[in-house]
């Protein structure tokens, strides 16, 4: 069977200096492209050796959508349910610690969840819904 990983996910951006030092500065991620501009720029964010992605994207780029559509997706940003990241670490309770020092919108501490994970979340700029699950 052929070996499958997963290379680029993409979350959107509504401020992509905004989105940037959040990932790069807050988060450590090491900035891996950086294209376009304005408000039609791309930018490719990853854990340094981390061989998968993330591309912070202009919301509703496709020329295929709809305004309504493109209102919806706002709303949902707004609202923090439009995208999700998962993201892993092995000490949930610093990472934590420096991520609200840096100042990003806490939306769970953490806790040990029924479930068997340890984990908390923020919001990053765009209001994506960013959770840390403890590892080990």
């Amino acid at each position: 069977m052929d070996t499958i990983r997963i290379h680029h996910t993409f979350l959107p951006h509504t401020d992509p200096e905004e989105s940037l030092a959040f990932y790069r500065d807050v988060l450590g991620f090491e900035v891996r492209q950086d294209v376009g501009g304005g408000a039609m720029r791309w930018i490719t964010v990853a854990p340094p050796g981390s061989d998968t992605s993330v591309v912070l994207t202009p919301p509703a780029a496709d020329p295929g959508i709809t305004e309504d559509e493109r209102r919806t997706i706002a709303e949902m940003m707004a609202k923090g349910t439009y995208a999700t990241l998962v993201l892993a670490t092995p000490d949930i309770d610093r990472t934590f610690d420096r991520i609200q020092a840096a100042g990003a919108e806490v939306v769970q501490e953490p806790v040990d969840q029924p479930y068997g994970v340890r984990d908390c979340a923020f919001r990053d700029p765009a209001g994506n819904h960013i959770r840390f699950n403890q590892t080990g």
